[in-house]
């Protein structure tokens, strides 16, 4: 059967070879006649798999000393309650830029909780840029951001200087490019765009921000419980765990961030450029703030629609319809899509410009 070329936002696609390992293991895991998925989370076969995941995270990351991974589940949904539990003081009061639908989701968790500074929105653009003319104020507990809005295309490019805690929802773009950890005090993702399939929520946390908050929170919901029992304080998602852990390895074994970061903004770039060379379709999101990893285009014209829609069809291609408030196209370039997936829609593209 010839290859589908998913361009899916999530759960996304991952390298064959990691499928084929993860497939292995539901059968027979490390030689125990065992399925993965019915080994003990204290077995020594497992801790292995946790501590690999965790140390490959740091070392592919640079993660500096001071710092705790930690597994969980709940998706970045959870999130959201986890950073105000854990950073907003009793009556406290935090930051917030309002650069699509999860941000959104995030400010108005944090609302049940403490006073909400709206810093920056773009929400009457219908999140089409990055809002960037704002100070962060340092009378707040923490200020929070979300690097990549899979929805609408856009992305940061840089993050703001702050004198308080910086916390940042990276779900959709960490792993994909360098960043400096050490300029954040709390990273949160949800696995299933670069890292592995839905189930497992990597956070990030420096270990000063245990316990600032000078509250008492239930355990569960305090990253500290989490850290001191080395992401076992309940069965972790173990399957999610594993396969993220062998994404990270064929994420090192490829050459790491600096190899990723490349492949992906090649991809970007023979997609953008097509966009904006064929007349008949244009991106919805502003040029500067441009996603690495969600494209979001329209056609001009709504009469080639059925025309283009075929082309892309009848090549295999998969997940690029865009998301019901956008409409249009979103191609989601994630890590593991090759560059031959991204030709292949440029070439529909040209087709249809040829043929219209």
């Amino acid at each position: 059967m010839a290859k589908v070329h998913n361009y899916s936002a999530g759960p996304c696609i991952l390298d064959e070879s990691v499928l084929k390992e993860a497939q292995a293991a539901v059968g027979n895991f490390d030689n125990l006649d065992l399925s993965l998925l019915e080994i003990s989370h204290r077995s020594k076969n497992f801790v292995a798999v946790m501590d690999e995941a965790t140390a490959l995270v740091k070392e592919i990351l640079n993660v500096p000393e001071g710092y705790s991974v930690i597994f969980l589940q709940g998706g970045a949904s959870l999130g959201f309650l986890i950073t105000v539990m854990n950073l907003m003081r009793e009556n406290g009061k935090a930051a917030y830029t309002d650069t699509g639908a999860w941000a959104n989701k995030a400010i108005k968790e944090a609302k049940l909780f403490g006073d909400v500074n709206v810093l920056g929105t773009s929400k009457d653009s219908n999140y089409n840029f990055i809002p960037k003319d704002y100070t962060v104020p340092s009378d707040i507990d923490y200020f929070h951001c979300t690097s990549n809005n899979t929805i609408y295309g856009t992305q940061m490019k840089s993050f703001p200087e702050c004198s308080v805690p910086l916390v940042c929802d990276m779900s959709s773009d960490i792993f994909s490019k360098s960043v400096d950890i050490s300029q954040f005090d709390m990273i949160y993702a949800g696995a299933q765009k670069n890292l592995g399939p839905a189930g497992a929520t990597l956070y990030i946390v420096k270990d000063a921000v245990f316990g600032r908050n000078g509250r008492t929170i239930p355990a569960y919901l305090d990253l500290q419980t989490h850290a001191s029992k080395e992401s076992m304080f309940n069965t972790p998602p173990v399957f999610s765990i594993y396969v993220s852990m062998l994404t990270l390895r064929w994420l090192k074994a490829n050459g790491g961030l600096p190899w990723i970061e490349a492949r992906n903004n090649e991809k970007a770039a023979l997609l953008y450029n097509e966009i904006d060379r064929n007349p008949l379709f244009e991106g919805t999101a502003n040029l500067e703030d441009r996603s690495v990893m969600n494209a979001c285009f329209v056609l001009k014209d709504e009469a080639h629609k059925d025309a283009f829609d075929k082309l892309w069809n009848d090549s295999k291609i998969n997940g690029i319809k865009g998301h019901r408030s956008v409409g249009g196209y979103r191609a989601s370039m994630y890590n593991a899509l090759p560059v031959e997936s991204v030709q292949l829609l440029v070439d529909c593209m040209k087709e249809l410009e040829k043929t219209a």
